[in-house]
């Protein structure tokens, strides 16, 4: 029996970094992922010692293009599923923009995404 939250979006975020994946909870795989360390997007985004909602913005739209690759924007007709509340006290209250910017950037990209209420 396969899992309602199939795939899971997992979110990052150091002073300098911001790495999102998207994650399959059936067998614990990686599905997607991107990263503010990654060459193309640092040399791009100029973050200096901190990364901000720029660098997040940038990060979920790569995300948004490689899920599209994987034919998973739908999420298998699922969605991909996002504890909204869950990502933000994890990552400190100072952190929601970015963590928010990555949500938006998903779904002006046409990410099918169900936001959660902290509920699991």
């Amino acid at each position: 029996m396969t899992p309602l939250k199939r795939y899971v979006l997992k979110l990052f975020i150091s002073l300098k970094y911001i790495t999102v994946n998207v994650v399959d909870r059936n067998n614990g795989r990686i599905v997607a992922t991107a990263s503010s360390v990654e060459h193309d997007l640092k040399k791009s985004l100029e973050c200096g010692r901190t990364c901000n909602a720029k660098a997040a913005t940038a990060v979920g739209e790569v995300l948004a293009m490689r899920l599209r690759v994987e034919g998973l924007e739908n999420g298998q007709g699922r969605g991909i599923h996002v504890d909204v509340a869950k990502e933000i006290d994890k990552k400190g209250f100072k952190n929601r923009t970015k963590v928010w910017s990555v949500i938006n950037a998903l779904k002006n990209n046409g990410i099918k995404l169900i936001l959660e209420d902290g509920d699991d």
